[in-house]
């Protein structure tokens, strides 16, 4: 659920008590770095900051002095090693349009000097840190800065409304809401959701994987010997621990999954007295599948309807199933239905298929 709730300040914040967990998180991740500080640290902490603290401190300045703001703003260009004030304009020029020369202010000039002042005292008492670890971590943080704007607006600007990138992200994901609202405060946001707005399932910087299919990772694995036995153990582990409380599943709909046929494969092997049907849209893919089955599994060569309930005591759907997944889980095309999707989609019981897949299994039932 995002955070949605404006608790008004009546003393040094000027929007909202909500601001303070973001001074409060700025100040843990320098802590962080003085303590412990590796180029992953810096290079996360500088985009997270750029894209929460340092961004949300664009648009609602956290304090009712201006000196504070002042302050803060040094503060900020020290901790990510870049005048606050340069990126400010760069980033309201983005939301004009306005392509026009950042305009060197003294603002920045001051800023810009409190950046210098901290690389040369880190060059001064430990050259070396500063060659291989601050600076690494330095580029790296910038190339995910950048990342993530491209990605923002790449085809247009774009949301994700994933409750854990909007909770450690301050609802960043609401970012045609933002670009529609600029002066809203984060908390608000999601208030001005549009059912309408184009969306990622991806949060900014992971929305690359839109251009990467499920179907071209499937036949990656058709040519590896070692990925399809990897597949095939990390959910064989799920389906033995799901399939219990799916008793009697003496008929299985296997839906899509021709492509490399792994769930026919394991619960030929868990339910040997059960029919196995696999339905796949795709001729090419029940030719493939049955290489793998060899006549022990029905192939059906036709596309699965959600909204049609199927005579099987089991269903199960993959996480490329081309339908209305939501139809799958508010109604449940059999009496039992195990559905393949992301480690964060939470629905009826599941299980961890692997935390490097990303995926789960949900069951529901009817």
């Amino acid at each position: 659920m995002p955070i949605a709730l404006v608790a008004r300040s009546r003393g040094v914040l000027r929007y909202s008590l909500w601001d303070s967990v973001l001074i409060t998180l700025s100040g843990v991740y320098a802590a962080w770095v003085l303590w412990a500080p590796s180029i992953p640290l810096i290079a996360v902490g500088l985009w997270w900051t750029a894209n929460t603290v340092a961004h949300n401190f664009i648009h609602t300045p956290f304090f009712r002095s201006r000196l504070a703001n002042r302050v803060f703003a040094l503060y900020l260009s020290a901790l990510m090693g870049f005048p606050q004030g340069l990126w400010r304009d760069r980033h309201l020029r983005h939301h004009r349009g306005d392509d026009r020369p950042t305009r060197w202010t003294p603002e920045i000039t001051v800023e810009l000097g409190i950046v210098l002042g901290v690389w040369l005292t880190i060059v001064a008492f430990a050259p070396w840190f500063f060659v291989t670890v601050y600076l690494p971590g330095y580029v790296a943080g910038l190339g995910l800065c950048h990342l993530q704007g491209h990605f923002e607006h790449a085809a247009g600007t774009t949301s994700h409304y994933g409750w854990l990138y909007n909770r450690l992200f301050f609802n960043d994901g609401y970012h045609v809401e933002h670009h529609r609202h600029p002066g809203e405060h984060w908390t608000r946001l999601p208030r001005s959701a549009d059912p309408q707005a184009p969306r990622s399932r991806w949060p900014p910087v992971l929305r690359w994987l839109d251009a990467i299919t499920l179907e071209q990772l499937e036949r990656i694995a058709l040519r590896s010997a070692w990925l399809q036995r990897y597949l095939i153990a990390s959910h064989e582990r799920a389906f033995r621990k799901l399939l219990p409380q799916a008793p009697q599943a003496r008929r299985v709909t296997i839906v899509g999954g021709g492509l490399f046929p792994r769930t026919a494969l394991i619960l030929r092997k868990l339910l040997p007295e059960a029919t196995l049907t696999i339905v796949d849209a795709e001729r090419e893919h029940l030719e493939i599948a049955r290489h793998f089955v060899d006549g022990e599994v029905e192939l059906r060569h036709e596309f699965f309807d959600a909204h049609t309930i199927d005579d099987a005591d089991l269903v199960v759907v993959p996480l490329s199933f081309i339908g209305d997944r939501h139809a799958v889980y508010e109604h449940p095309p059999a009496r039992t239905v195990i559905v393949h999707d992301w480690l964060w989609r939470t629905r009826g019981g599941g299980v961890w298929v692997s935390w490097l897949l990303l995926k789960r299994l949900n069951l529901v039932t009817r």
